[in-house]
């Protein structure tokens, strides 16, 4: 097992120019082992891009093909489960979406904080916004402010723009819960972590760029309020799953007649159904209707 180095995974979907940016900024890392792209099912011309970039690259490449888009959680599974099964390789594994750009001295920086702390299991990057990822009771993930100006910060959980596990804790506590599909895994993944006896943190100063979001919107807020009530339910009970659907029900009636209490997220519809879906226990893919054709 390579020590001192990483084995990067990059989840795509239909974004090959911007996954071929990120598989050349990380095949020039000297941090990097190998580079291996799972793809959510994309369109072939994307998927194209993709195979084009990983060809122009000098270290181990590998893309993982699913037939249809799985989320980030069920496909970075794959890719994790491949990789665990690889006794040469790295200790440590990053993972980040198609779109991920981190600067030249992220990757070195996490895992300099990452050999000198044997029990750090979860750690992520810093995307610059001064805050750190918390879980509260009842509202689910939240942002804190930042404690520390540079090295590393504890944090409840690592946040998926770019995140790196320790093989050894992936062993211990297992993979991501695929029932959250994409929106909340990296959550419970950390909480999970830290009641192993994990460490669990943000690399402040390791900064990396996530473009955009490119899940659509009306399926990011029905995810977003759909699994937040899962990983509540899962770790605090379902008293606290209770208060957060209230909070989510006041939400819906007052920003239906407040337009000035929306966010660039709000769909009433998906509200509605992510509040129905966790009420039946229905969890992984969201609902075709919450999909929109692409524009791009």
């Amino acid at each position: 097992m390579f020590e001192g180095s990483v084995d990067v995974i990059l989840i795509h979907w239909n974004q090959g120019a911007a996954c071929a940016a990120s598989i050349e900024r990380f095949g020039g890392d000297p941090t990097v082992r190998s580079v291996t792209v799972v793809d959510n099912g994309s369109d072939q011309a994307e998927l194209d891009d993709v195979r084009r970039a990983l060809d122009r690259q000098t270290l181990p490449v590998e893309l993982i093909e699913l037939v249809d888009n799985t989320g980030f959680g069920p496909a970075t599974n794959r890719g994790w489960e491949r990789w665990m099964n690889d006794p040469n390789g790295a200790g440590w594994s990053v993972v980040a979406p198609h779109d991920a750009l981190p600067e030249p001295a992220a990757l070195p920086v996490m895992v300099a904080i990452g050999e000198c702390r044997a029990r750090l299991g979860l750690l992520s990057a810093d995307v610059g916004d001064g805050t750190t990822p918390l879980v509260d009771r009842n509202f689910g993930p939240i942002s804190g402010p930042s404690t520390v100006d540079d090295g590393f910060e504890p944090a409840d959980y690592p946040h998926g723009t770019l995140l790196m596990a320790r093989r050894a804790c992936l062993d211990e506590i297992g993979l991501f819960d695929e029932r959250f599909f994409t929106y909340c895994e990296e959550a419970d993944l950390g909480l999970r972590a830290k009641a192993a006896g994990w460490e669990v943190g943000l690399a402040r100063g390791a900064r990396v760029i996530n473009p955009k979001v490119s899940t659509p919107k009306p399926m990011a807020e029905y995810l977003m309020e759909r699994n937040t009530l899962l990983l509540l339910s899962k770790h605090f009970g379902r008293r606290h799953a209770l208060v957060r659907a209230i909070l989510a029900v006041g939400q819906l009636v007052d920003r239906s007649v407040r337009a000035s209490q929306r966010d660039e997220y709000w769909s009433s519809k998906a509200r509605l159904l992510a509040l129905r879906d966790a009420a039946l226990r229905r969890w992984g893919p969201p609902p075709p209707s919450m999909a929109r054709p692409r524009t791009e």
